[in-house]
């Protein structure tokens, strides 16, 4: 060897040989520690696999056998923290902290405490440790709000969130229909709100309140003279320590928490759900990914999207199943980018508003053709290695591109997962070039406790929803008067599981609409099976959306408001899932329009005034102002609109028969000036 050595380098001078022997050894050093690629746990071209009477099941099981849980000793919430409690040692649990502050950690065992003292406080206040007894939570997301949710399911309670964007009306409708009697909440302007319900008689069952932040005693003392007790958590919690009663957990069918979906149109509807619903859910969570990924007591999750909605409840109960940290932000939207580089979190369930924004910062600072230029090669390059299943954030590109984008998540992010509305193609390619982890996308409802399919591991094709959840099977049925048949593949997504609901607190009438005879619940929404086995949503079978942010819209309720408008003929209300407002296409009454344009200053023709933007703007003052005056919430409201001076008719085919609006068509037809309108919205 040696003499093959001298014979091959002998004549080179010294420096050379060093050249050779570094340039060598770095790419020998490359090789051995080149990302090898992680081929996926399923054939990405069949990913799922059809069933008896018509349904799929996902490829990666492997039978048609429904999930009820994944670690034989979690069966119920109670037992999934207590798993928790065990396999991290009594770890880090709940973080928060204050601007400028580090966090701050409570271990799993102060939160087992205190939800017992708390827990131990409602039954000596005269709760029961039982299923039919109902406890209102009143709060943003905080350490507070889980010791009150599991202070319930210590002693079978069940937990009902409140929250605000639900508006007083819902909230009153809420504590009746349920009869709370008591409400944990976290200021004391809400309280105060709550007192005041109390006072005009609209709540009559409400009787204590808990408070987590400092009050004064004159709030204590009106809450007195209305016959409600104000007690602060801490003395709550001592109250119930100084009367401590041991656990009494639930079973795993009982119910565990009444989800209140925000409607679109009506009172709210109270989702009932048990612990084996929510369980049998996050279990699937865990099967599906098992073999990408693998939470540990190290990982931690930044909380910020609502703790009132099941999303949120299905990531921390796989969170705390594992031993895992949950950090809370602050409360505050703006600060989260400060909240994620202080707590650095590894897992980021996150929503496609808030990855549209980063998406549209990244895009908006490559300004020059140079930097979009390397921006959009990064993105292929980094792209090319995700398709080969290379997973990773030390290549050239992350160093010179995307470590900022890295950095501004806390730079430890090994899993991200979107849900709640679709996620556009380009903004889901990015991500997944430029974050350097698994990015999935979840879809759902709160009926079946939020997920029913989830896009399958190594999978970066875009467009669809992924495979049924282990938990569940999916069928699509018939809806023969929009002309879509499950024999084309098509038609209204229905889901039966371990994790459906039970129905609708009170309401027969609306649990017989969403469950058949049969258990199947029926979504709504209308989805194609893609010939690799994935499902596609591509419609509603009611004239009902969500909005970007996941709130639902009912456009026929909206526009039944706007036609007040003087104004006002006829109007087209548009919204779209990847946009988070909504635009609106206005026909003038011509017997009226010219007198509102006179009194303006402005006349001419109808088809000049439709042109006239100060004419325009006082006709979209005028509907934001009926809308304001008939409870419209911010919404609902259109931020922009087209004057149009033809009318809808059947005739140019923009209307039915029956003369409802073909919404689908006025789509087509004023796509041009919906997109306008939208690109001069600043969202």
């Amino acid at each position: 060897m040696l003499f093959i050595f001298n014979f091959l380098f002998s004549p080179l001078p010294t420096p050379a040989l060093i050249f050779i022997l570094t340039f060598g050894t770095a790419i020998f050093l490359w090789l051995i520690n080149k990302p090898q690629p992680v081929p996926p746990p399923v054939d990405l071209d069949h990913q799922s696999v059809g069933i008896e009477g018509g349904a799929r099941r996902g490829a990666y099981q492997k039978n048609s056998d429904l999930l009820y849980y994944y670690f034989s000793d979690v069966k119920t919430l109670y037992e999934a923290f207590q798993r928790g409690l065990a396999v991290s040692d009594n770890g880090p649990c709940l973080g928060y902290r204050k601007l400028n502050q580090p966090y701050r950690w409570l271990s799993y065992k102060q939160v087992s405490d205190r939800a017992e003292y708390l827990g131990s406080c409602l039954l000596h206040k005269g709760y029961k440790p039982s299923p039919d007894q109902f406890v209102g939570i009143f709060a943003q997301n905080r350490p507070e709000w889980v010791i009150s949710e599991l202070a319930c399911y210590t002693y079978s309670m069940v937990a009902v969130p409140l929250y605000d964007t639900l508006g007083a009306d819902a909230i009153i409708y809420i504590v009746n229909k349920a009869d709370i009697a008591t409400v944990i909440c976290d200021t004391p302007q809400k309280a105060s709100s709550l007192i005041e319900y109390v006072e005009k008689g609209l709540t009559p069952s409400l009787k204590m309140i808990i408070l987590m932040d400092p009050f004064e005693d004159d709030l204590k003392q009106r809450g007195e003279r209305s016959g409600v007790e104000i007690l602060s958590l801490f003395d709550a919690e001592n109250l119930g320590k100084e009367n401590f009663r041991k656990p009494m957990p639930p079973k795993p069918e009982d119910l565990s928490i009444i989800c209140f979906t925000s409607g679109t149109t009506g009172d709210p509807k109270g989702a009932m759900l048990t612990h084996q619903n929510i369980v049998a859910n996050a279990a699937s969570f865990l099967k599906s990914t098992e073999t990408f990924f693998e939470p540990l007591p190290e990982d931690v999750v930044i909380s910020y999207l609502p703790l009132a909605h099941m999303f949120e409840r299905i990531v921390q109960t796989v969170v705390y199943s594992c031993g895992a940290r949950v950090g809370f932000f602050q409360g505050d939207i703006r600060l989260l980018p400060d909240d994620m580089k202080t707590l650095q979190p590894t897992v980021f369930p996150t929503v496609p508003r808030l990855l549209n924004r980063i998406y549209d910062k990244v895009q908006n600072e490559a300004k020059t053709p140079l930097k979009k230029f390397l921006l959009n090669l990064a993105v292929t390059c980094k792209f090319n290695e995700v398709k080969k299943g290379i997973i990773r954030r030390d290549s050239l590109w992350d160093k010179l591109i995307f470590s900022k984008i890295q950095a501004s998540l806390g730079g430890k992010v090994r899993f991200m997962i979107t849900g709640a509305a679709p996620i556009s193609s380009p903004v889901l390619t990015f991500l997944r070039a430029a974050v350097g982890c698994q990015v999935f996308e979840a879809y759902g409802q709160t009926e079946c406790s939020a997920g029913c399919t989830i896009t399958s591991p190594g999978d970066w094709m875009s467009g669809h929803v992924g495979v049924p959840l282990a938990c569940n099977h999916v069928k699509l049925e018939d809806v023969p008067d929009m002309n879509y048949f499950s024999v084309n593949n098509e038609g209204e997504v229905c889901i039966r599981g371990t994790n459906v609901f039970k129905g609708y607190l009170k309401d027969p009438q609306k649990t017989d609409e969403a469950l058949d005879k049969d258990g199947w619940l029926h979504t709504g929404d209308i989805g194609r099976w893609l010939p690799n086995g994935t499902l596609k949503i591509i419609d509603r079978k009611k004239n009902i959306f969500k909005l970007a942010q996941g709130e639902y819209i009912a456009p026929e309720k909206i526009e039944n408001i706007y036609i007040r408008s003087r104004p006002v003929l006829q109007i087209f209300v548009h919204g779209d899932s990847l946009r988070s407002s909504l635009v609106g296409v206005v026909i003038p009454d011509p017997e009226v329009f010219s007198p509102f344009a006179a009194k303006l200053g402005v006349k001419g023709s109808l088809e000049e005034l439709c042109q006239n933007q100060v004419v325009k703007e006082a006709v979209l003052e005028d509907l934001q102002k009926i809308g304001k005056e008939s409870g419209l919430k911010s919404f609902e409201q259109v931020k922009n609109i087209f004057l149009h001076p033809e009318q809808f008719t059947i005739e140019n085919g923009l209307l039915t028969p029956t003369m409802k609006a073909k919404r689908g068509e006025l789509a087509k037809y004023f796509r041009a000036q919906i997109d306008s309108m939208y690109l001069s919205i600043h969202e």
